[in-house]
């Protein structure tokens, strides 16, 4: 593994570093055959910041195969929690299977007894997946903490909740109340900072068909005393809950978010179930692309906003497919709302019959960072690449979510050009297009990055009362990128999992915990202040 240091990584070196081995990259692809328990981590090179206090979530497929049969496609894997929890200097690591009520009944079984929605099949063939419609809810997709509870995430079905320091499962939750049984949330929440008074998580829900239903709903995601007339809130304590139709079938993993709008992309698929019902694929296999046709940018107001009681509006997208967002803003110098999403040509996928563990890169689309001005007045956008090496899993400092944001953190590809596994962190400065990489190839294979802001240092501008219009990017300087990014890797020479701990503003290497664990490649996480 190496590191880029303070300095961008040189373009010959590049050229001239190994292809990365796909052994090593598929190694990862494993069932995880222990749950630790606290174990104390020391660091194998360098040493964790002591200012580096809370704990660090991570959700993904920790099983993937029973009884011989493999998973399909990864993200039909059980979901496993892993924390890390930092303090003084030292870290604790801990990992458990969210006891769902498919993992317990295939572990009594010892056998696959669910269908997966990526494409995974029972044992048996057509006949024995053939009007077979459940689906096992496998909260493997992100993790939060909301309140007392630690929800582990998958957004067809309602969230599981935790217990935050034990990560035992509680069992599923309805929010008290607030979800009916089964109903979708969102696996992408958004956290405000406290545009409105106070921080929250913002979250959706989705019923898909001909028409689609978004709700709306914004949590306090921390207690809030009595002030200015206003009664105090706990943290949990829902605060904002709507819904909206739109014409057509919504795919929506992700969305972003202002101080005034929550911003969907209503991807341009359709979805024809015919080959989920008899058996013959998974349901996400059923989604195609709609070629020619743009997708709608599906903006809804706030409540407490400036646009709220606001009808949603509906712009056209650029054409291309997307999972992620980076992040979205108001600009206040020209009116426009800005979206900054990783766009890929098609919807990516793995065909039925295709070995994932064998996938060829170059067949796959590749995602590339877009930003997308939004002028509301017209109903028009337009487009310009950021980012045109292939990346995914970008963030900014959770202080500027929803505001114009000088830096952005996300896993990228060695390579400059063309798809592969993302085996590198990168910095990018979203005003003069500076880069700088840290990487962990030829052996190593990166997670998405987590930036964790230094302690008792706010980016400018991130209270209610300061716009990003009132505020110039270069204002925010080295404040924004003060703190550090953390990244699971996983080692191909350990055949094991380390954490790497990056400084923020330079991407220089800080520590390197060697965990006793195998995590197999993950998807979302979150840090909790201690």
């Amino acid at each position: 593994m190496t590191a880029a240091g303070t300095a961008q990584v040189d373009a010959t070196a590049r050229a001239a570093a190994p292809a990365y081995d796909r052994a090593d990259w598929a190694s990862a692809f494993r069932n995880v055959g222990v749950e630790l328990e606290g174990v104390e981590l020391t660091a194998a090179r360098g040493t964790i910041p002591p200012g580096l206090v809370g704990t660090l979530y991570r959700n993904g497929p920790g099983r993937l195969e029973r009884g011989g049969h493999w998973v399909h496609h990864p993200f039909d894997g059980d979901g496993m929690i892993t924390s890390l929890r930092f303090a003084d200097g030292q870290a604790q690591l801990r990992n458990r299977f969210v006891r769902t009520e498919g993992w317990l009944a295939e572990e009594q079984a010892d056998r696959v007894l669910y269908r997966g929605v990526f494409g995974t099949q029972k044992p048996g063939g057509v006949l024995a997946n053939a009007f077979d419609l459940r689906l096992k809810n496998i909260a493997n997709t992100h993790v939060v903490r909301l309140g007392e509870q630690l929800l582990a995430l998958w957004e067809a079905a309602e969230p599981h909740a935790l217990d935050p320091d034990s990560l035992e499962t509680r069992g599923l939750s309805r929010l008290e109340g607030l979800l009916k049984p089964g109903e979708a949330f969102s696996a992408h929440p958004r956290f405000d900072p406290g545009h409105h008074g106070g921080p929250r998580m913002v979250t959706f829900g989705v019923k898909t068909g001909p028409s689609s239903t978004i709700r709306l709903l914004e949590f306090a995601s921390a207690d809030q005393p009595a002030a200015a007339g206003l009664p105090a809130v706990q943290a949990g304590q829902v605060l904002a809950d709507s819904s909206h139709r739109f014409k057509g079938f919504a795919f929506l993993h992700d969305f972003a978010i202002t101080p005034n709008w929550a911003v969907f992309l209503q991807n341009a698929v359709a979805f024809n179930p015919t080959g989920f019902v008899l058996g013959q694929k998974g349901a996400a296999q059923c989604l195609s692309s709609k070629p020619g046709e743009a997708g709608q940018f599906w903006l809804i107001p706030r409540e407490g906003g400036s646009q709220a009681g606001r009808q949603p509006l509906q712009i056209p997208a650029p054409e291309g497919f997307v999972f992620h967002h980076l992040n979205a803003f108001e600009d206040g110098a020209t009116g426009e709302l800005v979206v900054d999403s990783i766009v890929y040509p098609d919807f990516p996928s793995i065909a039925p019959g295709v070995d994932f563990r064998a996938v060829d890169f170059d067949t796959i689309p590749a995602g590339q960072l877009l930003r997308c001005r939004l002028d509301l007045a017209a109903g028009t956008a337009r487009s310009e690449l950021l980012e045109p090496r292939t990346c995914e899993f970008a963030m900014v400092n959770p202080a500027r979510v929803g505001l114009e944001a000088r830096y952005a953190w996300m896993a990228v590809t060695e390579a400059e050009q063309g798809n592969a596994p993302l085996q590198a962190i990168e910095k990018l400065d979203l005003l003069t297009g500076e880069r700088r990489l840290w990487s962990a190839a030829p052996r190593g294979f990166v997670s998405e990055p987590v930036m964790v802001p230094r302690p008792g240092v706010t980016a400018v501008g991130s209270s209610a009362e300061v716009s990003s219009a009132e505020v110039g990017v270069a204002e925010v300087g080295l404040a924004e990128d003060s703190g550090w990014v953390l990244c699971l890797v996983w080692n191909g020479a350990r055949c094991a999992s380390d954490l790497v701990i990056l400084d923020a503003a330079s991407l220089a290497e800080v520590a390197v915990l060697e965990l006793p664990l195998a995590i197999p490649h993950g998807l979302h996480g979150s840090w909790a202040q201690a």
